[in-house]
């Protein structure tokens, strides 16, 4: 295929040399109609280099409007492979196994012809026999097992001459290339691509690839005249006086300019503001949770749990050395006086736990172990404010936030987490309430899959454990818990026999495993956690 400039190119001393690569192409358009239009993929034929390093001098050119390019676009074109190349050197396997048969004058078998041509490549004997008898260049006698040659076997190679074709044609389009093969043999274009180019590309003589290149003319500035542009003013051409001659590269003021790396959401954070927004979409009301340290009567005795309760051990929680205790002067003489009674002797139709309630036992310092340690003060005080004004108000209570418990660590378990806690406090609930806002909470969060699970809880009666199938890890695992708090709980506070209150509790962390397919929760935490996913 002829180019369209064949003179040598100039060199100039004294440029760099990708000034002198820019010089070839504005001197390539010097000589050219003004509204010459060639591409960049011939541009880099011409040049003899990389099309992309081209590319970039084309674009250095278009900053000084020079030149002016369109685009891109893009086209498929085709070049040998490694063995397509050996082929266009040596000939076809099929070509070469023909001139064998050619120079033995009678008929041979394929033992006899292999062991004649022993030295000859196996490509040649092996490959150069299937595809002649494929084409039906050569009859194989079933009889004799003799192989000679047909009258229609061509006397050329025809598998060399495309691949040398094609090999000078790399730098063309598929389109261009389908033209000059049309132009050469007469065929159509049609029978060309199903004859020619399918059968070479199934043979794995040639490749495909896609390129993207433009198309470039003459700039309103066009000159063979380099100009060194200037980003920025400085003090020196100022102080001298040079920045009157120079010439300023034109800003961009349409540009975005460069994406600044900023600090990400947490998705513990992400997902805890979205629970936010739900809860206070269903009319909660976000609880008080600041104090993580609590002592063990607002975390375990006001919720009706007993002191002898395996919770209580060092292997559920973490008592504090210093101060160990706390005064319990805060509470309501009579209500620690009802709890006291409940617990031991029991009332409002329990029997309660019967052993000897311990003050200092309820003194004891904890870090908080769930956040139901909160809903306990918040339903102390609702029952007051309802002693003192007689008027009953329904509440929808929630609170997210930090909790610890001395648990082995693994893929699902931390020592320290975050819970999600809600409770309605109402007149005349059951549990198909419950189930009911359970299922509208879970699926506002995007866990539609859930399964419940009678289970057993101290300050809750009826109580359910609740189960969110994980899509990566393939199982079900328990997102939450839940039930209606017991009678022993809610009468010693004041509240009337009517009234119920149903809690559930669910560990933030799980459901944010299952939203951003986390198979391993300390992943979450530390160092090992992806701040980016939210």
């Amino acid at each position: 295929m002829k180019l369209l400039s064949e003179s040598a190119p100039l060199q100039i001393s004294g440029l760099s040399n990708k000034e002198n690569d820019m010089f070839q192409v504005l001197n390539f358009f010097e000589t050219k109609e003004p509204t010459c239009t060639i591409t960049s993929t011939h541009l880099a034929e011409i040049l003899n280099h990389d099309h992309e390093y081209v590319v970039g001098l084309i674009n250095s050119l278009f900053s000084q409007q020079k030149l002016n390019m369109e685009g891109p676009h893009e086209f498929t074109y085709w070049h040998p492979t490694e063995e397509g190349l050996s082929y266009c050197e040596k000939g076809s396997p099929e070509n070469n196994f023909l001139a064998l048969l050619r120079s033995h004058p009678t008929a041979i078998s394929i033992n006899d012809l292999k062991t004649k041509f022993s030295d000859t490549p196996s490509n040649i004997l092996d490959i150069g026999l299937k595809i002649a008898l494929q084409k039906k260049w050569a009859t194989l006698d079933k009889i004799t097992k003799c192989i000679t040659t047909n009258s229609e076997a061509p006397t050329i190679d025809v598998t060399q001459k495309w691949l040398q074709f094609i090999s000078r044609s790399t730098h063309f389009h598929q389109e261009q290339l389908l033209n000059d093969l049309q132009t050469e043999t007469g065929m159509t274009k049609p029978l060309i691509e199903r004859d020619i180019l399918n059968e070479l590309k199934k043979r794995k003589l040639i490749l495909s690839k896609k390129i993207k290149y433009y198309n470039v003319t003459r700039g309103i500035a066009f000159s063979t005249q380099l100009t060194q542009m200037v980003t920025d003013i400085t003090k020196e051409m100022i102080q001298k006086g040079t920045w009157e001659n120079a010439v300023f590269k034109p800003y961009n003021f349409y540009s975005a300019g460069t994406k600044i790396k900023r600090g990400s959401i947490h998705p513990l954070i992400h997902v805890a503001n979205q629970f936010k927004r739900v809860l206070l979409g269903m009319g909660f009301q976000e609880m008080p949770t600041h104090e993580w340290l609590e002592n063990s009567f607002w975390n375990f005795d006001s919720l009706f749990q007993p002191q002898h309760h395996p919770a209580r051990d060092m292997q559920d929680t973490f008592f504090i050395k210093n101060p160990s205790s706390s005064t319990l002067r805060d509470i309501d003489p009579q209500y620690l006086k009802d709890v006291q009674q409940v617990h031991e002797i029991g009332g409002y139709g329990s029997s309660g736990w019967k052993y000897i309630w311990s003050q200092k036992e309820a003194s004891k310092n904890v870090l908080r172990t769930h956040t139901t340690a909160c809903s306990s003060r918040m339903l102390f005080f609702l029952a007051q404010e309802l002693k003192k004004t007689g008027v009953f108000r329904p509440k929808h209570f929630f609170s997210i936030d930090r909790v610890f418990r001395n648990e082995t660590l693994d893929a699902t378990h931390l020592a320290e987490f975050h819970q999600v806690e809600g409770l309605i406090c109402d007149k005349k609930l059951s549990l198909s309430h419950l189930m009911g806002v359970l299922k509208t909470f879970y699926s506002q969060i995007g866990i539609s899959n859930l399964r419940f699970k009678p289970a057993y809880n101290p300050y809750t009666e009826p109580s359910m454990e609740i189960f969110g199938f994980h899509p990566l890890l393939k199982k079900w695992i328990e997102v939450g818990n839940s039930g209606i708090f017991r009678p022993e709980m809610l009468r010693p506070m004041g509240f009337p026999e009517d009234v119920s209150v149903i809690a559930w509790g669910l560990s933030l962390e799980r459901p944010t495993m299952i939203r951003y397919h986390v198979s391993n929760i300390r992943e979450l935490f530390g160092h090992r956690a992806i701040i980016g996913m939210a």
